[in-house]
């Protein structure tokens, strides 16, 4: 036995020096822990010889296999921390061959069964992904270990606190992995998708299971340390430093697994969820890639166009927020893209509410419901609404330009597509674009309103405000107020009411500027004559006459000149006198209302104008009908249950305001009484007409009859042809024809200016020019008066004035004009 002990000895003594480190580091009671003497002198050893930590680590596995086969578990956390302390404390060229080592025996304890094993290994292998190697690794795989911890973060271990410790190690794993591999460009991709379609799921799952404990949880100064790391919140911080540490071309491969997680799991419909996790994305990613997720987002609604209400509106609410965080880096280079895929899912809802089906061949395969479908109409307007926001002054009248352009004008846009759905899919088209457009208009501001809204824009806009239709008149009130609004007046005139003394409200008034003179100057008389006839319609509701007084006060706050003011008022006299008209045939209500409407507004214009005698006039008016005719002041007419009398007696006298008494007033304070004294009376215009007509017969009509009052020779003309059934079909089938003759013609002009003579093109072009020239001649002598003479006029023997020719050196001009 002695001679056997010697033979041991003898060979022990021969073993290398490594293994022999090794052995002495592991004490006789795996209890008593590393020997941490022993430890030092093998740390010493492997840096005084480095090219022997692949044998240290070869050797190390090979024990830590054995003891894991032998259920020694002590041995095997000592085998770890040995590994763990030489990984730290090492940093060579030849670690890559120790690391392998290294890395075999923490994927030979994550194969293991017991959960403590697998917290070991993942504990050990997060240690690694924190040292920064100074070496480059070729020929490194992170396969294994991405699927095995994705697999530990769906664990179900029987044990609700060993599973809560296993998924947390899984997500600590995969969090390793990123760490070690995303900044390494000799390593496998992470940012595959064969890796992100199981690193993403994983952390959403765990997001998404700790979502209903989240609100009961403690204040993080109150909460354990136990619930401080709780696997949801562990991930979010992973899933946050993930997505910060993407570049430009992996966030796509990034989201994806994202949108593919929502759609297998149906999170849409729940919104919450899906919101959260675009939360955290947006505010993770570098800003400048905002825009990439946004087209994502639509990619996959267009994807989504034939899904469920609500499941389209869960995306559209998550577009909504991520617009909201993304700000000006939201929409990206294509703007207009943007919207019009917002608009064409717009459009997709209204033809699914109206057909009752998503397919229109297989009508009924299912069964959509209105209430769910409006619902998604509402979230995709105030998602455009939120993108508009985002936008500077100039790109957000491009996008007003572009959402005008899809809305169904009558007269304007024939050609617009149909929704298979008739009259009412339009109207509700139009409601749903306008209302979009509104939106949009909603905070719009711009120092010059003429580059702003130009007549593309601001022509069929005014083209619905006469329309029949009560809710699209409103709205395009509502669009108005809201352009025109630029100092936030807009909440104080929101009712109409009397207000004694306008002090009180605190309007923010700026002197008007030259842009704005010039708006008003090419777009004043339109905005009143559609102020005037929107009084006039008989579906005209409250709602309708507030915004009328509101668009009138607005426009006295922005746009208002010393003309302007003068027009105003006239606007304001004609509504007076279109509610005394008896021949409109306008319910009681609409008179009451247009008074009290007309009423209000001379109460704030007297005020704003700051001429005593008016504000003293418009005053004993209004005080008179406070004793006599209270239901001709808002607070009798505006209001739930209106005072008004079932017919309305003749008014006159001291219950009127008089044109001749304020022109009076006002003119002593300089301004243009002739003016002023002149009744309003809004030109009717061909848009007016087009804008209500229902047949094509009543186009032609108006197209005689326009024709006949727009001549300048209309004293030579004939009575306009009576337009009868034989003449429609005539027309109808002559216009076949008439289209051939104008290709021969346009044709012909073409065939001319290729083959003839440039000098006969000349002559042509020459000939139309002094045509041109005669025409305008003509116009100008009919429409221009001549100046006054300074030296008079002479009376010609017929006893008509005529102009005396006097040359300019004779003229006599004042003093002041001579310089």
């Amino acid at each position: 036995m002695r001679l056997l002990y010697g033979v041991c000895g003898c060979c022990g003594a021969l073993r290398p020096r490594y293994k022999r480190l090794v052995d002495n580091i592991f004490p006789e009671d795996p209890e008593d822990g590393l020997v941490k003497a022993n430890m030092e002198k093998l740390t010493f050893y492997a840096l005084s010889a480095p090219e022997k930590l692949d044998r240290i680590g070869a050797y190390l596995s090979e024990r830590l296999s054995r003891d894991v086969a032998r259920h020694r578990y002590g041995y095997v956390c000592i085998a770890m921390e040995a590994l763990d302390q030489l990984l730290m404390a090492c940093h060579c060229q030849s670690i890559n061959l120790f690391v392998e080592s290294f890395l075999k025996m923490v994927r030979k304890l994550l194969e293991a069964d017991k959960p403590n094993l697998q917290i070991l290994g993942t504990n050990s292998f997060v240690k690694f992904a924190n040292i920064e190697e100074d070496t480059p690794s070729y020929h490194r795989s992170y396969d294994f270990f991405v699927s095995r911890f994705s697999e530990m973060c769906h664990s179900n271990y029987e044990d609700p606190d060993i599973r809560t410790k296993i998924r947390m190690a899984g997500i600590k794993g995969l969090q390793g992995v990123v760490r070690k591999t995303v900044n390494d460009e000799l390593q496998a991709n992470i940012w595959d998708p064969q890796h992100m379609d199981k690193i993403v799921p994983s952390l959403l799952f765990n997001l998404q299971s700790g979502e209903g404990t989240e609100s009961r949880s403690p204040s993080p100064l109150q909460a354990s340390e136990k619930e401080r790391e709780s696997p949801a919140e562990l991930t979010e911080r992973c899933f946050r430093e993930l997505l910060g540490r993407s570049a430009y071309g992996n966030i796509k491969n990034a989201v994806t697994p994202v949108l593919m997680h929502l759609d297998n799991h149906s999170l849409w419909e729940g919104k919450t969820f899906a919101v959260r996790c675009f939360k955290i994305i947006m505010y993770s990613i570098q800003s400048q890639h905002s825009h990439l997720v946004i087209q994502q987002l639509l990619g996959h609604l267009d994807a989504n166009s034939k899904s469920s209400a609500t499941v389209r509106a869960g995306i559209v609410e998550v577009l909504l927020e991520a617009a909201a965080i993304a700000a000006s880096g939201s929409v990206g280079p294509t703007v207009l893209e943007v919207f019009n895929t917002l608009l064409r899912h717009l459009r997709l809802s209204v033809d699914y509410e109206l057909t009752g089906s998503y397919d229109r061949i297989n009508i009924g395969t299912k069964i959509i419901k209105e209430h769910e479908e409006r619902q998604l109409q509402e979230a995709v307007i105030r998602t455009i609404g939120s993108f508009a926001n985002t936008l500077p002054t100039y790109q957000r009248s491009e996008v007003m330009l572009f959402i005008m352009g899809k809305v169904p004008i009558p007269g304007m846009h024939p050609t617009l597509p149909s929704t298979g759905s008739g009259p009412e899919g339009n109207r509700m088209i139009q409601v749903m674009l306008l209302k979009s457009l509104r939106q949009v208009t909603c905070g719009f501001q711009t120092t010059n309103m003429l580059t702003a809204l130009p007549n593309s824009f601001l022509d069929p806009l005014l083209s619905f405000a006469l329309l029949e239709d009560a809710e699209i008149r409103l709205l395009v009130l509502e669009i108005l107020v809201s352009l025109i609004d630029r100092h936030d007046n807009l909440p104080k005139f929101s009712t109409i009411s009397i207000i004694s003394d306008i002090s009180v409200l605190k309007l923010k008034v700026d002197k008007c500027s030259r842009q704005d003179n010039l708006f008003m100057k090419k777009h004043a008389q339109h905005l009143y004559r559609h102020i005037y006839l929107c009084s006039k319609e008989q579906s005209s509701v409250q709602p309708h006459f507030e915004k009328l007084y509101s668009l009138l006060a607005l426009i006295s706050m922005e746009l208002a000149n010393e003309e302007v003011v003068v027009d105003l008022i006239r606007v304001a006299l004609a509504l007076q006198d279109l509610a005394l008209s008896s021949e409109e045939m306008l319910p009681v209500y609409n008179r009451c209302a247009i008074h009290a409407l007309s009423s209000a507004y001379l109460n704030l214009i007297s005020q704003l104008t700051t001429v005593p005698a008016f504000c003293q006039h418009v005053h004993e008016v209004i005080e008179m009908r406070q004793k006599e005719s209270p239901y001709l002041l808002p607070e009798d007419v505006f209001i739930e249950n209106p005072k008004i009398p079932k017919t309305l007696e003749k008014l006159e006298g001291e219950l009127l305001f008089q044109q001749a008494k304020i022109t009076e007033v006002l003119g002593g304070s300089g301004y243009n009484t002739e003016r002023l004294a002149t009744p309003y009376v809004p030109q009717f215009t061909d848009e007016d007409r087009l804008s209500k007509r229902k047949s094509i017969g009543e186009t032609i009509s108006l197209q005689v009859e326009v024709e006949s009052r727009n001549s300048p020779e209309k004293e030579e003309r004939t009575p306009a042809e009576e337009i009868t059934f034989e003449t429609l079909k005539n027309t109808i089938v002559d216009s076949v024809g008439v289209e051939e003759q104008e290709k021969e013609r346009r044709r012909q002009v073409v065939e001319k200016f290729q083959k003839a003579p440039f000098e006969e093109i000349a002559a042509h072009c020459g000939a139309r020019a002094t045509m041109l020239q005669s025409k305008l001649n003509q116009i100008f002598e009919i429409t221009i008066r001549p100046p006054p003479s300074p030296s008079g006029t002479i009376t010609s023997g017929y006893g008509q004035t005529q102009s005396r020719s006097v040359p300019v050196y004779e003229m006599k001009f004042p003093d002041l004009c001579v310089y």
